[in-house]
């Protein structure tokens, strides 16, 4: 199917309208009707009811439009995957989560290239649905994630059990500050900490609650391994007899991406993973 088939079917679909879609793409209205025309007769479908207040998605329409969405992203992500840079006769394609980029992606990247002089690496730095969806239709060969999904095809591997402790600033404690690492993290924290559960202070994003708390003072959940460094250097210090919580790292792949790269690629990870390292999210190293 032309890829262009399907822009049009999305344009019009977020526009309303044949004219509008028509504005936005710089082509004439008839180019956009035969466009549609030759979609529906593909797809054997009806796409679209007309009326005087534009256009309006029939169910089929609205059915395809996840189809549509999917035949689109993926053309890009080809077009910007290809051609491999001149001298790399293959590509390595790694995510993680904003959280798991610094150290450990940045590591394992560093690895890979030590490693794997003719690959070409990606690094991709995205939400857990959206690495999940890329594993799933092939465009990413690994990822790390905190919470995986369990969907056929995939390769779920435990990397590393992280803990979630509680810290404060030595100098000012307060005040409660709530990191929202994930639903799960959610439930238990909730149940285990009430008075904590309408926190009037919080942050989606661990790294930029770190940084607040040493800017500004408080108190908060981080991964252990990162906020080790501050605990050692007087800047932040455990809050006694307070609840821990498990918040592990997994190595999600797809299974029919596996390959000797892969695996070797993965022992390197590993490898990475076993060694002791600062994990305090710090991108100067002259900090």
């Amino acid at each position: 199917m032309d890829i262009e088939l399907a822009r049009t079917f999305i344009e019009i679909a977020r526009c309303g309208s044949f004219v509008a879609a028509a504005e936005r793409l710089c082509v004439t209205q008839t180019a956009i009707t035969a466009r549609v025309q030759n979609l529906e007769a593909q797809l054997n479908s009806k796409l679209f009811v007309r009326n005087r207040a534009g256009a309006k998605l029939t169910a089929n329409g609205t059915a395809f439009i996840a189809y549509a969405n999917q035949l689109v992203q993926t053309w890009e992500a080809a077009q910007r995957d290809l051609p491999l840079p001149e001298g790399y006769r293959e590509l390595l394609h790694v995510g993680g989560e904003v959280s798991l980029s610094n150290p450990l992606l940045l590591q394992w990247v560093g690895r890979l290239r030590e490693h794997f002089p003719q690959h070409a690496i990606r690094a991709e730095i995205a939400a857990a649905g959206q690495l999940l969806e890329q594993l799933e239709q092939g465009r990413l060969h690994a990822a790390l994630l905190h919470s995986p999904a369990y969907w056929p095809g995939l390769q779920v591997e435990p990397l590393l059990e992280e803990r979630l402790i509680l810290v404060r600033a030595v100098n000012t404690p307060e005040p409660y500050v709530y990191i929202d690492w994930s639903e799960d993290f959610r439930r238990r924290h909730d149940a285990a900490l009430p008075q904590h559960a309408g926190a009037a202070l919080s942050f989606n994003l661990g790294p930029l609650a770190l940084q607040y708390l040493l800017e500004h003072g408080g108190s908060g959940y981080f991964r252990s391994r990162v906020v080790q460094t501050y605990l050692e250097r007087g800047l932040l210090e455990r809050v006694a007899k307070a609840p821990e919580f498990s918040h592990p790292i997994y190595l999600v792949y797809a299974r029919e991406r596996d390959s000797q790269e892969l695996q070797k690629a993965c022992e390197l990870l590993r490898k990475e993973v076993s060694q002791e390292r600062d994990w305090s999210q710090r991108w100067d190293p002259l900090i």
